[in-house]
């Protein structure tokens, strides 16, 4: 009977114009569906086509509107009154309201949901619905990134948090795609929602996200035309793909970063002497080349990508391989016979994996023996979240504001502070980083808090990568966005 009706309703669509699937290889099943809640990559790819937030990023890196057409801001930069659209429904037929927006801001930062994008609005005293289109954000105190951090205000609808307790496995949102149906490890079947309030927009009637775990399957997959699209293509993969008739690659410097993360309350890093001396004993120019073939950036604490923002890694003295000084560290720390350790990691990455294990080869010079522990997916996320490891290797997203990187990950009690550092120095710097208006001054901020983190911190940064999509030359109108969101899989055609 599930399938019928999945049947009616794609011949529907066909019949409202839309005839075709897009058809794209991912390498994992979504780990959850609750844009509140999860964290990985494999979800978001997902949740981007049936959730909206206020605002949205373009790929130039620029904030667009979205539920909200517009807003302004008093003079004090207090309060922030945001229009929204008229006519919007959420997937169930209910129409969207300022009141949907009040909701999903409680649930984020309700301790209970524990959403790891609670610290984003922190700052926020009070949200108000003024009427059904109007809705007013009042913040505590002046906050720079406040617009920059909407796009993860993502709307949701209160009776279908009620009716499932949650919604890891129910999205109902206002985007452009609803989903369908989810068979585990297998695929997730997303349909065009006729009612979207962009018009003419989506332009196929569904997406099909295929499970294939393996990079070789994925790419012959395309080759043959079995899938149009594969985002996050791996290095490897894009130079057996790159100029194949019949495929066009897209390449874009990342946001996103690869690292070692570790446990600041666990000796030995516990103490900032040895996290020196593990940044110390990476080769980070070694490991661009053997898990990037070169497509990255040796990189900080924030992406190259960010321009006006990020420090070249030449101001970062750990960043000069030295084993021998990493070695004197250790021992200067207590530990002159060396280190054991594990570094926990995921299966299902296969570049984390591979920079883990060349990062367990380089720090054996400097006496640190790493084993890597590869766990399923759900297993890692568990553990991260409870922080419980020595260390990690994974990747982090990024923003298009340095506090994006900073301030939830590194203040203490952050929301996605796993690594329970606490520094109150680095603290007093993120405040003073989210208050300054001027952005010449905030620029001296964030470069004082890189070049605090990039050594002593509980991350060790190890490389910004290109990336990579490969899709064929049938479709049309796909755009790359250095954030990994694929917010234009909305605009394509299949020709």
């Amino acid at each position: 009977m599930r399938r019928r009706i999945l049947t009616l309703a794609l011949a529907a669509l066909i019949g409202f114009g839309l005839a075709q699937t897009l058809e794209i290889a991912v390498d994992q099943s979504p780990a959850g569906l609750d844009p509140h809640i999860v964290t990985a990559f494999s979800s978001f790819q997902i949740i981007g086509q049936v959730y909206d937030g206020l605002l949205e990023i373009n790929a130039d890196l620029q904030l667009e509107p979205a539920l909200a057409t517009g807003y302004s801001v008093s003079p004090d930069g207090l309060t922030y009154t945001f229009d929204l659209r008229d006519g919007v429904t959420f997937h169930n037929g209910r129409p969207f309201t300022a009141a949907d927006v009040v909701y999903s801001y409680e649930r984020i930062i309700d301790v209970e949901t524990g959403s790891p994008q609670a610290s984003r609005f922190a700052i926020v005293a009070s949200v108000e619905a003024i009427d059904e289109l109007t809705v007013v954000f009042t913040l505590a105190e002046p906050y720079a990134p406040f617009l920059a951090n909407l796009p993860n205000l993502t709307i949701v609808a209160q009776e279908v948090v009620e009716e499932h307790d949650n919604l890891q496995q129910v999205m109902v949102g206002t985007g452009p795609f609803m989903l369908a149906e989810i068979v585990p490890d297998t695929y997730t079947l997303l349909t065009a929602n006729p009612d979207y309030y962009r018009a003419g927009e989506p332009g196929v009637a569904a997406l099909r996200y295929n499970v294939v775990p393996e990079a070789s399957t994925r790419a012959a997959g395309l080759r043959t035309g079995a899938y149009h699209l594969i985002p996050d293509v791996d290095p490897a993969t894009a130079q057996t793909l790159g100029g194949v008739t019949g495929i066009t690659m897209l390449g874009v410097q990342e946001l996103s970063y690869s690292l070692i993360g570790v446990n600041t309350t666990r000796p030995p890093f516990d103490d900032a002497r040895v996290r020196r001396a593990l940044n110390l004993a990476i080769d980070r120019d070694e490991l661009v080349e053997a898990v990037y073939f070169g497509s990255a950036a040796p990189g900080g604490p924030l992406s190259p990508g960010l321009t006006d923002w990020a420090l070249p890694v030449a101001e970062y003295s750990c960043y000069a391989p030295d084993a021998a000084a990493a070695r004197a560290l250790l021992a200067e720390a207590g530990y002159p016979d060396g280190i054991d350790f594990e570094i926990l990691t995921l299966g299902t990455l296969r570049v984390v994996v591979d920079a883990a294990q060349v990062v367990q080869a380089q720090l054996a010079d400097a006496g640190f023996r790493a084993t890597v522990n590869v766990e399923e997916l759900g297993t890692f996320v568990q553990r991260w979240r409870n922080s419980d490891f020595d260390a990690f290797a994974s990747l982090n997203g990024g923003n298009i504001d340095p506090d994006g990187y900073l301030d939830r990950t590194f203040r203490s009690g952050g929301s996605t502070n796993v690594f329970l550092y606490s520094n109150p120095a680095v603290d007093t710097l993120l405040t003073a980083g989210q208050r300054a208006v001027d952005v010449s001054t905030r620029q001296g901020i964030y470069a004082d808090l890189q070049r605090a983190l990039a050594c002593d911190g509980p991350i060790a940064h190890l490389a910004y990568a290109t990336l990579f999509t490969a899709h064929r030359d049938e479709v049309s109108g796909f755009v790359q966005t250095p954030t990994r969101s694929l917010r234009y899989l909305r605009n394509v055609t299949l020709n």
